[in-house]
């Protein structure tokens, strides 16, 4: 059945009748009510990101509030987070399909406050066994993987040529998160905020007071709005619905493994330089205090996620993701000779900038890599379902729950690389005494990237622009 290109009002959360790739439908009602939805996933993700990298922030002073961890215990701390987000992303990915991107949102939004409140209190008794944190890690964990869900919710509601776009706008400000987070956490642990619900802070031996619950209950009262924000301001497509069994062949799909690979070199760089990078500035340059400079990278990086996506549909993001990985080989390779080494002292400076180009890099590729995944999924799969006869209504629904799963599933697999950089560079560390070996690891890998780009996707018949 035909539908009228002449739009219909809201009536409530749910719409029935969704048609983004019609021009009528998007310009008088579709861009309104996507926008409306997007704009509120952006700051419910960026939150996610916040509580995402709580441990970063929480672990290196928990020492100083009375507890005797060892340095191995507070890394594990740090680590976790990633584990658990990368592993959850996968059932996050299909959950939208399944029960509705409002109700999705505003309930992986509101779960958050759970380990942000345990936390608060837990910094503040310092007979809190470490297996009681390892267990709040793991919890903020589930605000990682609120990513593949967010990123599959918001695919549903843009026309494909804007996609690019959207989807960097929702995933480089949610990511901007992890750059607030490393911002407001030193503020907000230095003031007594939340005096009324206990906790006296800390002394420290300078007279200053830490008050390190605030790092996590900081979170609370914006994930509580944006929780109501989501439930009351955004909506459900009927049109997007699927069982999980509509959603799973899509994991047998040799070009999501492929692109898998591709994501994790751009989104697993991002969060796995952002996670490790001030600590390795401290290994390599003690007399720096990093701490002053380590948010730039997340925040150019985060910025450079929707620009990467903007590009994307303007350019192609096979043309893009391609230039980027040679640019990412490039500035790796260049890194080598920014290190300390037995005749070198190394430069700062140097180092910095060019972490700060790695940076835009993986940010730029995790845009231009996710409109490429986007592109490529809905091509793919409406081909194939014309090819078996269906109509062009049910393969433009087949290649959007296609679409959203593996954008899903993707995204699991790039965010291992918080877990797998850190280690590569703490590995390298104790082996060698220097970075470098993993950063010809990490070369060699943005190397197969660019070819596996070029001799895959770069044919003719993938081009997207």
């Amino acid at each position: 059945m035909s539908h009228s290109s002449v739009p219909s009002r809201d009536t409530g959360p749910v719409i029935s009748d969704w048609r983004p790739e019609d021009p009528q439908f998007w310009q008088q009602r579709g861009h309104r009510v996507a926008s409306r939805n997007l704009w509120i996933s952006v700051p419910c993700l960026l939150l996610a990101f916040c509580v995402w990298m709580l441990f970063s922030a929480v672990a290196v002073n928990l020492n100083k509030v009375g507890f005797h961890f060892e340095t191995d215990q507070l890394f594990m701390l740090t680590a976790l987070p990633s584990v658990s987000g990368a592993l959850l992303r996968v059932p996050y990915s299909f959950m939208v399909p399944v029960f509705g991107g409002r109700r999705w949102t505003a309930f992986s939004t509101g779960i958050l406050v759970i380990p942000c409140v345990w936390l608060g209190f837990a910094v503040q008794d310092t007979s809190t066994p470490f297996s009681t944190f390892i267990i709040i890690a793991l919890l903020c964990g589930f605000a990682g993987a609120n990513f593949a869900s967010s990123m599959a919710n918001i695919s549903f509601f843009f026309p494909k040529e804007k996609q690019g776009g959207a989807l960097g706008i929702n995933g480089g400000f949610g990511n901007l998160g992890v750059s607030v987070m490393q911002l407001v956490a030193p503020l907000a642990i230095s003031l007594s905020l939340f005096a009324v619900f206990g906790g006296t802070g800390v002394e420290q031996p300078d007279g200053t007071r830490i008050y390190l619950q605030n790092a996590a209950w900081i979170w609370v009262p914006f994930l509580i709005v944006f929780t109501l924000a989501a439930w009351f301001g955004m909506n459900e497509l009927s049109t997007s619905k699927a069982s999980l069994k509509a959603q799973l062949p899509v994991l047998k799909r040799a070009h999501l493994w492929i692109l898998g690979f591709l994501y994790l070199a751009t989104f697993g760089s991002f969060i796995g330089f952002s996670a490790g990078f001030a600590m390795l500035a401290k290994t390599q340059f003690p007399d720096v205090n990093i701490l002053h400079f380590a948010f730039f990278g997340p925040l150019v990086g985060a910025l450079a996620r929707s620009v990467g996506g903007a590009m994307s549909d303007r350019l192609g993001g096979i043309r893009v993701t391609l230039v980027n990985f040679i640019f990412m080989a490039l500035f790796s390779g260049l890194l080598f000779l920014t290190l300390p080494s037995a005749g070198s002292e190394g430069n700062f400076i140097a180092f910095f900038g060019v972490f700060l180009l790695l940076f835009l890099t993986a940010g730029l590729g995790s845009g231009s890599s996710f409109q490429m995944i986007a592109f490529l999924f809905r091509k793919m799969t409406m081909a194939r379902v014309k090819a078996a006869g269906g109509t062009e209504e049910q393969a433009m629904r087949e290649a959007a729950t296609d679409t959203a799963a593996a954008l899903g599933f993707i995204s699991a697999i790039g965010a291992i690389g918080g877990f797998f950089i850190p280690k590569a560079f703490g590995t390298s560390l104790a082996l060698t005494g220097s970075p470098a070996g993993a950063m010809k690891v990490f070369l060699v890998f943005y190397i197969a990237c660019v070819g596996i780009t070029w001799v895959v996707y770069g044919r003719k018949k993938y081009n997207n622009k």
